[in-house]
C-alpha cells in the first residue's frame, strides 16, 4: 500500500490565513483608547475576548482543512464565505463592544456555523470508519454549541447590557481540550499543521514589524537610532527564537492529534499580538510607566512560556528536562524583577528587554546546534 503523500499548504490557505494580519491590526487598535494613563478592564477584555474569538477561528479552519480538505469546489465556498464574514467580523470590533457589537457577534456566529456545517457533510464520506464519524459528531457538536452560546450572548447583552462573550469562547477552549482522547484516534497530518501555525505566527511577526515603524519616523539623533536599534533587535530575537524552534527542535514527523500544540499557538499568537501593542505603547507617554511597564514585562513572558511548551512536540536529543525549565524561570524572574526596578528608565528598560530576548534566542541557538552535531 502506497504511503500517503504529505499535505501541502494551497495558496488559497494563504489568502485566508492574510486576512487575520488585517483583523489582528484592527484588534490591536482597541488597546489605543487610554484614560488618565491607564487601559481600562473594560478596554483590555474585549481586546482579550476579540484576540481569542478570531484566533479560535483559525484554530478551527486550520484542523479541518488539516484532515478532511481536498482543495475542492466545495471547501472554496466554504472558505471564501468565512473570509467575507470576517470582514465584517474584522469591521465590527470596538472598543467595549458598543457601536457595531451586533456585527461582530452575527458574523462570529456564522463562522462557525460554517464551519460545523462542513464537519456534518463531512460524515457522509467516512460511513465505515466510526472513530472518525465520532470525531466529526463531536467537532460539529462543539461549533454548534458555541454558535448558539454566541447567539444567547448577543441575547443577554440586548436584554441587560451585559457582555458574556468569554462563555462561549471557554466553551469551545475547554471542549476542544476535554475531546482531546478521541481526537487521538484520528491523527493530523503534523506537518501540514506545524506549518500552517508557523505561517500565522510569520503574518503575526508582519503586523508587529508594522507596529515598530514608529521608531524610525523621528528625526535621525543617537535616541531615535538607540530606540529603533533596540526595537528592532527585540522583533529579530523573538521571530529568530520561534524559528529555531520550529526549524531544528520540534518533531514535525512525529504522530499527534495536534490538540495540545495548536492551543498553545493560540496563546502564543496572543502573546505576540500583545508585545506589537506594547512596543507602540513604550513610545507614548500618555500611558503610565507601571502599567505598560508590566504589559510589555508579561507580554515577554507569556510568549516564551508558550514558546518553551511547544517544546513538549520536540525531537528526542533535544528536549527540554526540569532543569532547563528551572533555569529559565530564574531568568524570567530576574528579567521581571530589572524591568519593574528600572520601570522609570527607559534607556535601561528597553535594554533590559533586549538581553532578555537575545539570552532565550542563543540558549535555543545552542539547543539548535547540538541536532546538528
Amino acid at each position: 500500500m502506497p504511503e500517503s503523500q504529505e499535505k501541502k499548504v494551497e495558496y488559497l490557505e494563504l489568502i485566508y490565513d492574510l486576512i487575520f494580519v488585517y483583523l489582528i491590526g484592527r484588534n490591536n487598535s482597541i488597546l489605543h483608547y487610554v484614560e488618565g494613563g491607564f487601559v481600562t478592564g473594560e478596554v483590555f477584555l474585549a481586546y482579550v475576548l476579540c484576540s481569542l474569538a478570531v484566533v479560535q477561528i483559525w484554530n478551527f479552519s486550520t484542523f479541518y482543512i488539516n484532515l478532511y480538505g481536498r482543495n475542492g469546489v466545495r471547501d472554496h465556498i466554504f472558505l471564501f464565505t468565512n473570509m467575507y464574514l470576517l470582514y465584517h467580523m474584522a469591521d465590527g470590533i470596538s472598543t467595549g463592544w458598543r457601536g457595531s457589537f451586533y456585527q461582530f457577534c452575527v458574523a462570529w456566529a456564522l463562522i462557525l456555523a460554517n464551519i460545523g456545517v462542513q464537519h456534518l457533510i463531512e460524515m457522509r464520506n467516512h460511513q465505515a470508519e466510526p472513530w472518525v464519524l465520532e470525531m466529526l459528531k463531536r467537532k460539529s457538536a462543539i461549533l454548534l454549541g458555541e454558535t448558539v452560546l454566541v447567539l444567547i450572548h448577543m441575547l443577554v447583552y440586548h436584554q441587560t447590557g451585559v457582555s458574556i462573550a468569554y462563555v462561549p469562547i471557554l466553551f469551545g477552549i475547554v471542549a476542544t481540550a476535554l475531546s482531546g482522547k478521541v481526537n487521538m484516534l484520528v491523527p493530523v497530518d503534523f506537518m501540514h499543521l506545524s506549518e500552517r501555525a508557523m505561517l500565522y505566527v510569520v503574518f503575526t511577526f508582519g503586523e508587529m514589524i508594522i507596529s515598530i515603524t514608529g521608531y524610525f519616523e523621528d528625526s535621525i539623533t543617537p535616541t531615535m537610532l538607540y530606540f529603533s536599534a533596540m526595537a528592532f533587535l527585540i522583533v529579530a530575537g523573538l521571530f529568530l527564537s520561534y524559528e529555531i524552534l520550529y526549524n531544528k527542535i520540534v518533531d514535525r514527523e512525529r504522530t499527534t492529534n495536534g490538540t495540545a500544540y495548536m492551543m498553545i499557538h493560540v496563546f502564543l499568537i496572543l502573546a505576540l499580538n500583545n508585545i506589537s501593542v506594547a512596543l507602540e505603547f513604550m513610545r507614548e507617554a500618555e500611558v503610565a510607566l507601571l502599567p505598560k511597564t508590566m504589559f510589555i514585562t508579561g507580554s515577554f513572558v507569556l510568549y516564551f512560556i508558550c514558546l518553551f511548551m511547544i517544546g513538549i512536540f520536540s525531537k528526542k536529543c533535544c528536549g527540554f528536562d526540569s532543569r532547563f525549565y528551572l533555569f529559565i524561570t530564574l531568568v524570567g524572574i530576574s528579567f521581571f524583577a530589572f524591568m519593574v526596578l528600572f520601570k522609570t528608565n527607559m534607556y535601561l528598560n528597553i535594554a533590559i528587554s533586549v538581553v532578555y530576548v537575545m539570552m532565550i534566542f542563543l540558549i535555543l541557538y545552542k539547543r539548535g546546534r547540538s541536532v546538528e552535531a
